[in-house]
């Protein structure tokens, strides 16, 4: 029987927290202890890290962290939840049942596919959604990326130490990633940049040799050669298996109040799969932290836990 479980590598820092203020508490993930910051190329705006640190070494400061207070983790993805007598039943798919009095999901986002022709069946074949994971397969190749916002351009500039030329796609004609990013980009020789244009197509015989693009402005259809494509459109929440159990929006996102409480009592919410403005990693920390405080509050409302430990 466990105070709290946290499903997800947004948990932490709740983590950390819930160690601190000595909640029995199991840390879950399916990737590892880290999530997805391990495949995050680059960090520039965590602070304390002046010049920047990747996301596999913050991970593993994080993972050193949490160890000096006793790490519970087990990796394994849970497939579903249920609530019986103010108990949660997590089933695990190791066919392993944990129960806890409550809950944090920190379940992150998964990235957004194009769902066009040819993304599918070429999807490790060329087409990729992580530059970190696979920017090296693509040394002195001429490669593809769609998307405007920060990921995108910061992937861009990764894939500039592999490949020998760019194309940046966007839909629009001007950037959503921060003013620094974009500068960057705009001086990089190795990246063109194709304004206001779509793919439409993804083509090759056993890898990806090509892509149909549109021009929306000017009504034109053209092929580019390529090797390979990298799409950062953005994020889908990993919360498609929650819907019957707490409140999502309407873009699939968990709904909470300020304290990180979902609509179901016992279960809160921090991380990307949140519904909010900013998907960063500062931010999703102070959420886990956030939580956890709520969290210590509630069980000692319900009499679960003694009044001491310090956060």
């Amino acid at each position: 029987m466990y105070d709290l479980v946290i499903v997800g590598a947004a948990g932490i820092t709740a983590y950390l927290y819930a160690k601190r203020t000595f909640l029995e508490v199991i840390l879950l993930d399916k990737i590892g202890v880290g999530g997805q910051l391990l495949f995050i190329d680059f960090i520039e705006n965590y602070p304390g890290f002046p010049d920047g640190i990747t996301g596999f070494e913050l991970a593993d400061l994080f993972r050193r962290h949490i160890e000096t207070l006793g790490l519970n983790f087990k990796q394994a993805e849970v497939k579903k939840i249920e609530k019986k007598n103010n108990l949660f039943s997590l089933y695990l798919d190791n066919n392993e049942i944990l129960t806890s009095k409550t809950i944090l999901l920190s379940v992150g986002a998964s990235p957004r596919k194009l769902n066009i022709p040819g993304e599918r069946e070429f999807t490790g074949k060329g087409v990729s959604y992580c530059a970190t994971c696979d920017g090296p397969f693509f040394k002195d190749k001429i490669i593809a990326v769609v998307g405007g916002g920060d990921t995108a351009l910061q992937e861009s500039l990764t894939l500039t130490k592999f490949a020998k030329k760019i194309y940046l796609i966007h839909r629009r004609d001007t950037f959503r990633a921060t003013k620094i990013l974009q500068e960057r980009v705009f001086k990089e020789e190795k990246i063109e940049i194709i304004w206001n244009t779509i793919v439409t197509t993804i083509k090759g015989g056993d890898r990806v040799e090509e892509i149909k693009i549109f021009n929306k402005e000017k009504g034109e259809k053209s092929d580019l050669k390529v090797s390979g494509i990298f799409i950062f459109i953005g994020y889908e929440p990993n919360t498609h298996w929650l819907k019957d159990l707490v409140k999502l929006d309407e873009n699939g996102f968990i709904v909470t109040d300020e304290e990180m409480r979902t609509s179901l009592p016992g279960v809160w919410a921090a991380g990307d799969c949140r519904s909010k403005i900013g998907k960063q990693v500062v931010i999703a920390c102070g959420e886990g932290a956030t939580a956890v405080i709520s969290i210590k509050n509630y069980l000692q409302s319900i009499k679960s836990i003694p009044q001491h430990g310090q956060i």
